[in-house]
């Protein structure tokens, strides 16, 4: 019994001396890290996280179902396809042809209604926004400099950085997107409070404007223009010129830093399958709603277009590739979340899930991507059972952890 206390007490003072060396590094945040994360048995952010942090309400308003094809459902998933399903345990995928959907299934408990965490996704919705404030006159064009809104931008490189620069990821930040180091810039972001400060704490260390480098700092810095340039909450601009325009059936959560804090808007956007579809659709009829010009369609165009003919793989918040002879386009999402667009065949194919595939350095696009792609088209007797990649999906849990 003796011992017993002992131990107890020594424990405590562990415990006690851990959690003040976090307080003086500064790295206080990974008390929450560990509590969100570790104790709910994962090694990274998850789909339902959104459940542990402060959120602000993107409201919806009236709803506009989807419509449902005459061939709905009448054609099961292929074998490849379900076999993918399991492997990486997705929870929705969706395939929605002429507007309509064509092929619906959901796994693990989740459902049409089910709200799942976007992740980077988010960052698509977020460019989106941009160009939706440009078309407004409430930011100026893709060129504005950043320092407008934020005079830390005002000296050096910085003060050649522009509001294109963060949608487009060229600006240069020295920001390392790293999501399994607990110690790292985006872990930091996802976790810690006072977010704005963690972003203007981060330098711009070359000239920017000139290369393609993903990091999430952007997006967030991103959001911050927005609400200085807007007025409102990300969460309020998105709600009244996306969401309520375009008809979500359900309303959306952003998750915040803080109580009453910004949007952690480089991901976090939860909703489910057929309303993240709405943004496809969107795009896919080039920023028309049902007759309804919500964005410009050069913006879309300019949004989905390459900026650096060296990095074809990206735009302005979007992620392209050029696949079967077909321009598709796509949002994407940390674990593999998808809505991909191909414009050819007025196309939307929808993946959620707990993990992706494998992404090596020779291919920007995971080979999950390509499955969800092949699989879709043999159903819809777009593509032949021969015909596609066809590759076999190796993956480690590492591996699928791999930056967005």
């Amino acid at each position: 019994m003796r011992f017993l206390k002992k131990f107890i007490i020594w424990l405590v003072v562990i415990i006690a001396a851990i959690v003040a060396l976090l307080y003086i590094f500064n790295v206080d945040y990974l008390i929450k890290a560990v509590r969100v994360v570790y104790l709910n048995g994962k090694t990274t952010a998850f789909l339902d996280d959104y459940e542990y942090f402060d959120n602000r309400v993107v409201e919806n308003g009236t709803g506009q179902p989807w419509a449902t094809h005459t061939d709905y459902n009448k054609v099961s998933a292929t074998e490849r396809l379900e076999d993918t399903h399991q492997k990486l345990g997705t929870i929705a995928y969706l395939i929605i042809k002429n507007d309509s959907i064509w092929h619906e299934s959901y796994y693990d408990g989740y459902g049409k209604d089910s709200k799942t965490n976007s992740f980077s996704m988010a960052k698509s919705i977020v460019s989106a926004a941009l160009f939706k404030a440009i078309m407004e006159g409430k930011i100026k064009g893709a060129d504005q400099k950043v320092s407008d809104f934020y005079p830390e931008y005002k000296e050096g490189y910085a003060a050649e950085l522009t509001v294109g620069d963060l949608s487009s990821m060229a600006t240069a930040l020295d920001w390392g997107e790293q999501y399994s180091s607990p110690f790292s810039v985006t872990t930091r972001a996802y976790f810690d409070d006072n977010l704005p400060q963690t972003v203007l704490d981060v330098k711009v260390t070359e000239e920017p404007g000139k290369e393609f480098v993903y990091v999430s700092g952007a997006t967030e810095l991103l959001a911050m223009v927005l609400t200085k340039a807007t007025g409102q909450t990300l969460s309020e601009y998105v709600s009244d010129k996306f969401w309520k325009p375009m008809g979500a059936e359900n309303p959306a959560l952003w998750q915040l830093d803080e109580p009453d804090g910004i949007e952690k808007a480089y991901c976090c956007f939860a909703s489910n399958a057929r309303d993240f579809a709405r943004f496809g659709k969107l795009f896919l009829h080039e920023g028309n709603w049902n007759g309804n010009q919500i964005i410009d369609s050069a913006y879309v165009n300019k949004m989905v277009t390459p900026r650096f003919p060296e990095s074809p793989q990206y735009g302005y918040g979007w992620w392209i590739n050029q696949y079967l002879n077909k321009k598709m386009y796509y949002m994407r999402g940390h674990l593999g979340q998808f809505v991909i667009v191909v414009p050819q065949d007025n196309v939307i194919i929808v993946r959620l899930g707990h993990t992706k595939g494998l992404q090596t350095a020779q291919d920007p696009h995971s080979n999950d991507f390509y499955v969800y792609v092949d699989e879709a088209y043999k159903m819809m007797g777009m593509l032949k059972p021969d015909e596609g990649k066809g590759n076999s999906l190796q993956m480690t849990m590492e591996e699928a952890q791999k930056e967005e």
